[in-house]
């Protein structure tokens, strides 16, 4: 479970980092372009896949 943590938390980081570029306005082309709520989803969203990647990260692994 420890890997399946930390490679959900680097999709989570990801798709989190590219809603925040669409949501400001810097990643054009989307629906989501301009659009503020989409900042605030992909922050949180980024937030949750740091925290999975660090549980992912210093879980110790089971024997």
């Amino acid at each position: 479970m420890r890997i399946g943590s930390l490679i959900l938390g680097l999709i989570a980081i990801f798709a989190g980092g590219v809603w925040i570029l669409q949501g400001s306005g810097v990643l054009p082309g989307s629906f989501m372009t301009g659009q503020r709520m989409w900042l605030i989803i992909g922050i949180i969203v980024a937030i949750v896949g740091l925290a999975l990647a660090y549980n992912g990260i210093r879980r110790p692994a089971r024997p």
